[in-house]
């Protein structure tokens, strides 16, 4: 099984993470590479990535409030995600450690940069409220 952590900083609160965090209706404004959730009940959910809106992706939730802690098992690749949080000062320590089975280790690399990505939108929506743009072009 192939592995990985990455962590970040948010000026907000946990309390503002965690509303991003544990709701998987809001994925999409900040999880790189998703498109739309569609929530079937309390702890699954299908994701649909971008791109492939014909593709549905059964996933798991599990929250635990009072540990900040959430994890994300997706039922068709065995990926998972478990995000924490932790108050630093005034704002929030996110970090994550994606677990990826041996079948989809080549999928290691873009993973890594995905939640990259998805971290910085996730600190950034949770501070501002606004999810990042794209970059203004180069003069």
């Amino acid at each position: 099984m192939s592995s990985f952590h990455d962590t970040t900083t948010s000026a907000a609160p946990p309390e503002d993470v965690w509303k991003l965090l544990y709701d998987p209706s809001r994925f999409p404004d900040w999880w790189a590479g998703i498109q739309t959730v569609d929530v079937t009940s309390d702890g699954e959910y299908t994701m649909y990535p971008d791109g492939y809106p014909d593709f549905p992706m059964a996933q798991l939730l599990d929250t635990h409030q009072d540990q900040q802690r959430v994890t994300v098992s997706c039922l068709v690749s065995d990926l998972r995600f478990e995000w924490r949080l932790e108050q630093i000062g005034d704002g929030t320590l996110i970090t994550v450690d994606v677990e990826i089975p041996d079948a989809e280790a080549h999928r290691l690399d873009s993973q890594r940069e995905i939640i990259s990505t998805s971290m910085n939108q996730l600190a950034q929506l949770a501070t501002t409220g606004k999810r990042p743009g794209p970059c203004p072009p180069s003069p």
